[in-house]
């Protein structure tokens, strides 16, 4: 079975290699650019249409090496059609509530393809939480397209710095694998490798001085496929890895929307509204340089998969200790006092 594994990572890795420059051709016919300006801080145009070429990496890769369920054709599906939006909003721009509506749609259209979370395992209870007992079906179904919704636009919000979403899922992938493996949950361990080989190969290209982005086609693209394979692979089972480990190893981003959502709601704006509070914006203005913020950003996604492992080995007491250092780390960036944190500051860097 690696053996299988190493040949869906290296396929995904090579075609994400050889595809990535095919989608910044086509990023620049289409006039799908990024350009300075606003909230960005890049200083040239950038193409921003990768997420075509991870998608194409991720599917390639699995439709050689993964055996085709019900389950596969409907994430085939349903990402196909959150990858269409986000080339659309890359080259024209969706309003925030169209694009919501289109996601939900993604999402809804694994109802039709046996996913569910009716049945979800949660930390301390010894029986799956199952809805269809407790004759709340429609419960199970609202929760799942708020899981994979939610997700997207997690990941989404992580991607404001070269290559910081595609670091912090590459990360995600292979926690997801290391649970899939650990409960014998095959396909969807073969697919989080997929997904670890295209963000590799796609991360040579975008990693810090980047020179394509992922745009909206890929960090939905993402959040879609993780949100999905974490409900094939993990949600249904009864170990402590179900609802918990995904939530966790995303803890990062998570955090940042929560705080996004709060921020934005005490100051009267719309929770869609893009500003400059986000985690990397902080690290920025306190005088990191994009690639510093970056690898500490990866740490703290690290270290949130750290506490989520522990966790899955029943090491509770090692797991809220490194998440409490992880969650006081974030909340004194989100609350604007980095600067006392690390002594460091724009003025002094000048």
């Amino acid at each position: 079975m690696m053996n299988g594994y190493g040949l869906t990572f290296l396929m995904a890795l090579v075609i994400a290699v050889i595809a990535t420059p095919v989608s910044m051709r086509l990023a620049k016919y289409w006039g799908a650019i990024a350009y300075p300006g606003g909230r960005h801080i890049h200083r040239r145009p950038i193409p921003r249409l990768g997420g075509l070429a991870i998608y194409a990496a991720f599917w390639l890769a699995a439709f050689y090496t993964q055996v085709w369920d019900k389950n596969i054709w409907g994430l085939f599906i349903g990402s196909s059609i959150i990858v269409a939006v986000g080339i659309w909003d890359d080259i024209r721009e969706i309003r925030p509530l169209y694009k919501l509506y289109w996601q939900i749609t993604a999402a809804a259209v694994l109802l039709f393809f046996d996913f569910s979370m009716n049945s979800i395992s949660l930390p301390f209870l010894q029986e799956p939480l199952d809805f269809d007992k407790l004759g709340l079906s429609v419960v199970g179904l609202a929760l799942m397209i708020f899981w994979v919704v939610g997700l997207v636009n997690t990941v989404n919000v992580s991607d404001g710095l070269d290559g910081l979403a595609g670091g912090i899922c590459f990360i995600v992938a292979i926690l997801l694998f290391w649970s899939a493996d650990r409960i014998q949950s095959f396909p969807a361990a073969n697919l989080t490798l997929a997904l670890a080989g295209a963000l590799l190969g796609f991360l040579f290209f975008n990693f810090p001085p980047a020179r394509v982005f992922m745009g909206d086609s890929g960090s939905m693209f993402l959040g879609y496929i993780i949100g999905g394979i974490s409900i094939m692979g993990l949600l249904k089972t009864a170990t402590i890895l179900g609802l918990v480990f995904p939530l966790l190893i995303l803890g990062m981003p998570v955090t940042d929307l929560t705080f996004a959502i709060i921020r934005r709601k005490l100051r009267g704006q719309s929770i869609a509204m893009a500003d400059r509070g986000h985690l990397h914006h902080r690290l920025l203005d306190a005088g990191f340089t994009q690639r510093h913020a970056v690898f500490l950003m990866y740490g703290i996604s690290a270290c949130f998969g750290m506490a989520a492992v522990l966790g899955a080995k029943g090491q509770w007491i090692g797991a809220i200790v490194v998440l409490l250092v992880v969650f006081a780390l974030l909340v004194t960036i989100l609350m604007r006092r980095t600067d006392k944190l690390i002594g460091l500051s724009r003025r002094q860097s000048k």
